[in-house]
């Protein structure tokens, strides 16, 4: 019997992801990770990306992860996740291992997830293997050095698409994966952020139950490339759910949902604000980009109203 989700519960369970990791002060990743894995009650085997969780929790000779762990290279941790999840089955249908309700996760940057790896994401969905695919959105390839990636907003300073006199900012707009990854018809797929955890832990558990591949997009505050101070990482996970710039939602057997709708939708400008990476959007010429940003998030969130039937 699952858990329930209580923090007083939560808090007798033994932790996957040890305290003494290397990760930066105020990093949304091991949040994310831990309340993922704290949802699971089931034995668990984590495949993992290149990236910041992976660097900051592995440091030789030394790891904060007390589950069976396995890191391959940055484009491959759910092809590495499909050949764990079907050597189980071989080995379990040959009568070498008895059959147990083990649940398997990968753990994948935007680096990792949008770009690199979509394809070997992608594949692995296709092929409909039983795995949880988490993605911990931090909106570049901050491990290394805050360059831009196809989850990284538009106008966003990096050091890639840096702001000045030939480029105010990125000047594409983010990649929306988590409907490219819907469009694939697996059983499950979702939208999350850690400031609601109770809901990013029950899409966890929604994930590992489902007959088949099931992912989640996680928004990951990075203080680093972002540019906010550290004790800001949930209040802007916050911020991007109520300016509608990051909505919470599932679909769950092709059926959409919207799972948090603010009682008042904050313009974007209020999530903007106390990030360095857009100080330079609030210079004269180039608000526009702020008006540019605040029509998208409303093309998209309206675009997302009509398919939940929310509209």
């Amino acid at each position: 019997m699952a858990t329930a989700l209580k923090l007083k519960e939560l808090s007798k369970k033994e932790e996957r992801l040890a305290p003494g990791h290397r990760l930066c002060a105020g990093c949304a990743a091991p949040i994310i990770a831990r309340q993922v894995l704290l949802a699971i009650d089931e034995p668990v085997i984590v495949a993992m990306a290149t990236g910041c969780l992976e660097v900051g929790t592995t440091i030789y000779p030394y790891t904060a992860w007390r589950i069976p762990w396995i890191h391959n290279a940055f484009e491959n941790a759910a092809s590495t996740l499909s050949g764990i999840e079907t050597m189980y089955r071989s080995l379990v249908k040959q009568g070498k291992m008895k059959e147990r309700d083990i649940k398997f996760v990968a753990f994948g940057g935007d680096g990792g997830t949008y770009d690199i790896g979509i394809q070997a994401l992608s594949g692995a969905l296709e092929r409909g293997h039983r795995l949880l695919y988490i993605c911990y959105d931090n909106q570049a390839y901050m491990n290394t050095g805050i360059q831009r990636s196809g989850a990284t907003p538009h106008g966003a300073w990096t050091t890639t698409s840096p702001a000045g006199k030939v480029i105010p900012g990125k000047p594409q707009y983010r990649k929306d994966l988590t409907p490219i990854v819907a469009a694939h018809g697996i059983p499950y797929v979702a939208q999350a952020s850690p400031h609601r955890f109770r809901d990013l832990m029950q899409k966890a558990r929604k994930g590992v139950a489902a007959d088949g591949p099931a992912f989640i997009n996680v928004l990951s505050s990075c203080n680093r490339g972002w540019r906010h101070p550290t004790d800001m990482t949930l209040e802007m996970s916050r911020l991007a759910a109520d300016t509608c710039f990051w909505p919470l939602y599932e679909v769950e057997k092709q059926e959409w949902k919207l799972n948090y709708r603010p009682k008042e939708k904050l313009p974007i400008e209020e999530f903007l604000k106390p990030q360095g990476r857009f100080r330079h959007l609030f210079k004269e010429e180039n608000r526009h980009i702020i008006e540019e940003l605040q029509a998208e998030v409303d093309r998209r969130w309206e675009a997302l109203l009509k398919r939940t039937g929310e509209a």
